[in-house]
């Protein structure tokens, strides 16, 4: 903007030159590859995610009862060991070998039944009514409120639907005889609705989208590499191009070590003294 002298006002030198339309043609370009890119790379990531978890419950389902049975074999023969020697240390592994496979208690009960049945504390409220009828001065506030800003006075849809919201606060406020919030909404009302905010403008709205366009791959990019270092994920490093075969293979080493173990704790039942 310029004023009678042909000079920039200090307000238009301020804001700085608007954006041509071919900045603007580019920038929201750059938008759209932005978009597209991070789209394909949130497909990855969630394609990446599916298969780690996937990973996660066939190896729970598959191999945890074998871990389950190593555990309880490894008691047995430190149990049996024990037995045999009757030495203090021997019966000290036993004891700690034992506790590894002993159900733990359930949460519930490790509470004392102070979880709900979703697993969350109980939370009172905060700010219960003190009495079902609230207070002559609550009374008074609510029904100025009331006459005010009852949304049958709007002139219009927006309007109403402004009014519709603001009473459905005071009605909360009344309801819990809440005196310091009902005045604080009379202070509220009396101050007017907040003006709106001036819309920004095209290149205002394509450099916030790209902002955000490059958090969100930030936030992707965390939670690939979470994944990617996380246990299962090292895991499937060892198998990248079969995952399922390498849980086979883990399985067959499993059944080995079951097999080892149940021979050692057939030898030391059969044979006593052994260790």
């Amino acid at each position: 903007m310029t004023n009678s002298s042909g000079t920039e006002t200090p307000a238009a030198a301020a804001a700085g030159p608007e954006p041509s339309s071919g900045s603007e043609e580019r920038l929201a370009k750059a938008v759209r590859a932005a978009e597209q890119a991070l789209i394909e790379f949130e497909i990855a990531v969630e394609t990446f995610r599916v298969e780690v978890e996937n990973f996660s419950r066939l190896h729970h389902q598959r191999l945890g009862p074998m871990y389950a049975r190593l555990d309880e074999l490894d008691a047995l023969i430190a149990e049996a060991v024990a037995a045999h020697s009757g030495d203090r240390e021997d019966i000290q592994r036993a004891w700690e070998a034992r506790a590894l496979v002993m159900p733990m208690p359930g949460v519930e009960e490790l509470f004392g039944g102070l979880l709900g049945a979703d697993g969350v504390r109980p939370v009172e409220d905060p700010n219960p009514p003190r009495r079902v009828r609230p207070g002559k001065e609550a009374q008074r506030l609510y029904r100025e409120l009331a006459r005010k800003a009852h949304p049958d006075l709007a002139q219009d849809d927006a309007e109403k639907e402004r009014r519709s919201a603001f009473i459905a606060r005071v009605n909360e406020a009344y309801a819990y005889a809440d005196e310091d919030a009902l005045r604080g909404l009379a202070e509220e009302w009396e101050a007017g609705p907040v003006p709106e905010e001036t819309l920004p403008s095209e290149a205002e709205v394509l450099y916030a989208r790209l902002e955000w366009l490059a958090e969100r791959k930030e936030k992707l990019a965390a939670l690939a590499a979470e994944l990617d270092e996380s246990a299962i994920g090292q895991m499937m490093k060892l198998a990248p191009d079969d995952p399922d075969a390498l849980l086979n293979e883990i399985a067959e080493q499993l059944l080995t070590e079951v097999a080892q173990r149940e021979a050692r704790l057939a030898e030391l039942v059969r044979e006593p003294g052994g260790d």
